[in-house]
């Protein structure tokens, strides 16, 4: 993956994230601070205290696996707010009701690709 200069500046790491009912707080390595509401991720408002605190910090952003939740660095630094369309949240919403994590769509792969060799 190749990086512009203009998205040098969202290369930062995230040292600490804390989720209340109200507010989700990430650290980041440089000293900032970036604090947004917690209802611009609806899927941190349903989402348990155990849940949120189940948190996987990675080289771009945060992910919450029990909450099938990702929010970039560069989003949280631009003050983006969830992008999931409410026929997304509504379908997860059905799924978490009934105890099931909403299933990945898979997309069969095009006949050329069935023939290339595998790469490790």
């Amino acid at each position: 993956m190749s990086t512009s200069i203009a998205d040098e500046k969202f290369l930062v790491r995230v040292t600490r994230v804390v989720v209340t009912d109200d507010v989700l707080v990430v650290d980041l390595e440089d000293g900032r601070t970036i604090s947004v509401p917690v209802l611009w991720y609806p899927r941190l408002v349903h989402g348990t205290a155990a849940e949120r605190n189940n948190v996987e910090i990675g080289p771009f952003g945060i992910h919450w696996p029990d909450l099938d939740e990702d929010i970039s660095i560069k989003c949280l630094l631009l003050g983006n707010k969830s992008g999931e369309s409410p026929r997304s949240f509504q379908r997860w919403l059905e799924h978490r009701a009934r105890g099931e994590k909403v299933p990945v769509r898979t997309v069969p792969l095009p006949e050329w690709a069935k023939d290339a060799p595998e790469r490790h």
